[in-house]
C-alpha cells in the first residue's frame, strides 16, 4: 500500500509520523506533496526522493491520498490534481468543512473518507470521527480506519452531518479542557501556589481523573457523587457551578461551535 500526503503542516506531519512509527506503512511507501520545499523532511525517515513540490504523475501512483491542506486551499488544489485522479484512488480528507460531495465533484472521483481529528493525534492519543462515501467497500474502509487509528482512536458514523458535531465536541474539545484547566491554575495561583506548582497540581488532577474514569464502569455523575460529601468542599464548589449555570454555558458553547462548523461548510 502506497500513501500520498498532500500538505505537510502539523496534520500532514502527524500522519506521516504515525504511519511510520506504527509500522503500518513502510517509509518507502509514503510520498509527500507540498508546494514549498520542506526542511522538516530531514526529521522523517521517508525517502528524500519521495518528497515532491510539483504535480507530476509519479506522485499519484498510490492507493490512498491524504488531503491535509487548509480548507480554503482545496479548490485550487483540486484544479491541479484532478487530471491525475482515478476511480481507484481513495481520498482521506482531514479538511474541516469540506463535504464528501464537494470532494467528489471537484476531483471527479468517488471513494472519499471525510474525517475530523483533534490535536492529541500529535502524540498518538487523538480522537477522530469519520464517515465515508457509499462507493467504498468494507475492505477499503477497514484499511483507512487502521491508518486513522495509528493516531489514536476513531469512531465511524453513518451520517456526515455528525462530522460537524464531532468538530464541536472532540475537534474543539481539547481547547475546552485547556480553558477549564487554565481557570483552575489561575485560581490556584491566587490561593498562594506558584505558577509551576499550580500547573503541576491541575495537570495531574486532570490526568488522574481521566485515567480513573477510563478504568471504571462508573459514570461521570457517579464520580462527582463519590468525591462530594454532604456539606463538604466539593459540594460547595459544585453548588456555585450550578448557580452560575456553568453546565448550560458549556452546552451553549458546544452548540455554538456546531453551528459555526455548519456555516464554514457552506
Amino acid at each position: 500500500m502506497r500513501v500520498l500526503i498532500i500538505g505537510f503542516g502539523n496534520m500532514g506531519q502527524t500522519y506521516a509520523s504515525s504511519f511510520i512509527s506504527s509500522g503500518f506503512v513502510s517509509p518507502s511507501d509514503i510520498l509527500v506533496l507540498n508546494r514549498r520545499d520542506v526542511e522538516k523532511k530531514k526529521r522523517f525517515s521517508i525517502d528524500k526522493s519521495n518528497f515532491y513540490t510539483e504535480f507530476v504523475q509519479p506522485v499519484f501512483d498510490v492507493d490512498i491520498i491524504v488531503l491535509a491542506v487548509k480548507p480554503q486551499d482545496f479548490l485550487s488544489l483540486a484544479h491541479s490534481i484532478k487530471p491525475f485522479m482515478t476511480e481507484e484512488h481513495i481520498v482521506l480528507s482531514v479538511m474541516a468543512g469540506i463535504s464528501i460531495q464537494a470532494i467528489q465533484d471537484n476531483l471527479n472521483m468517488n471513494k472519499v473518507v471525510r474525517s475530523m481529528p483533534n490535536i492529541p493525534t500529535q502524540i498518538g492519543q487523538g480522537m477522530t470521527v469519520f464517515c465515508a462515501s457509499t462507493n467504498i467497500d468494507r475492505k477499503d474502509l477497514f484499511i483507512v480506519q487502521n491508518l486513522i487509528n495509528t493516531t489514536g482512536k476513531s469512531l465511524y458514523v453513518d451520517k456526515e452531518e455528525l462530522i460537524n458535531a464531532a468538530t464541536a465536541v472532540s475537534g474543539s474539545g481539547p481547547a475546552y479542557v485547556y480553558y477549564f484547566m487554565n481557570a483552575m491554575v489561575e485560581s490556584a495561583i491566587e490561593l498562594g501556589f506558584s505558577k509551576s506548582e499550580a500547573e503541576f497540581l491541575v495537570g495531574q488532577t486532570f490526568s488522574g481523573a481521566v485515567q480513573l474514569q477510563n478504568r471504571s464502569n462508573e459514570s461521570h455523575q457517579d464520580w462527582i457523587d463519590k468525591v462530594s460529601s454532604k456539606g463538604g468542599t466539593t459540594e460547595a464548589a459544585i453548588e456555585v457551578f450550578n448557580n452560575l449555570k456553568v453546565k448550560k454555558a458549556i452546552d451553549f458553547g458546544v452548540k455554538s461551535a456546531n453551528y459555526r462548523a455548519k456555516e464554514l461548510g457552506k
